[in-house]
């Protein structure tokens, strides 16, 4: 069963919000931008909470890498 929420969720604020997050990543060479996007992605996991999402995610993440 699928928990994770894939319908785009930023109306007509998602330029806005992709905009925001590279601006986020300004000025941080490649090392420092990784470590920040983790460092995001574990506050961001953290407030999810929710290990079935997140391993929803993952997957779905994942898959659309390879």
């Amino acid at each position: 069963m699928n928990k994770l929420n894939l319908t785009p969720n930023f109306g007509r604020e998602a330029d806005a919000f992709y905009a925001e997050l590279i601006a986020a990543q300004a000025g941080l060479d490649d090392e420092a931008a990784a470590d920040w996007l983790a460092r995001l992605t574990l506050i961001l996991c953290n407030h999810i909470g929710d290990r079935e999402v997140l391993r929803e995610a993952f997957a779905l993440a994942h898959e659309r890498h390879d």
